[in-house]
């Protein structure tokens, strides 16, 4: 798939936590996550739709695919994952933030290319 400004940017992989506010263990998790090389992904106190989309995602992914099932080798479970992402959620599933698009859709609709520019 096209990225909208031309060619799809570079992935690479990175450990993001979103983690909560104002817990007492915060200080002690902040030090594991960056020893691990991570960065923290939090919301910033009072906007709770920080996060609403990727909590979305992970409540789509638990409720369709994960819940009540029990993959036979490592080598599945990363298929379907991949499938049910990269085939499905990205590509066919549409999405209420997206103007009900798929985000596929969205990233080659004219709106996104014009504010890509």
């Amino acid at each position: 798939m096209r990225h909208a400004g031309g060619a799809r940017p570079e992935v690479r992989e990175v450990l993001i936590d979103h983690g909560g506010l104002g817990d007492e263990r915060e200080d002690a998790h902040r030090a594991r996550l960056a020893a691990h090389g991570g960065t923290p992904s939090m919301s910033r106190r009072g906007d709770c739709f920080d996060h609403a989309v990727v909590e979305s995602f992970f409540a789509t992914l638990k409720v369709e695919l994960v819940h009540d099932t029990d993959w036979a080798d490592h080598r599945t479970a990363r298929h379907e994952l991949f499938e049910f992402i990269e085939v499905w959620y990205n590509r066919q599933r549409r999405h209420s933030t997206l103007g009900y698009l798929s985000p596929a859709a969205y990233e080659e609709s004219p709106g996104m290319r014009a504010n890509a520019a």
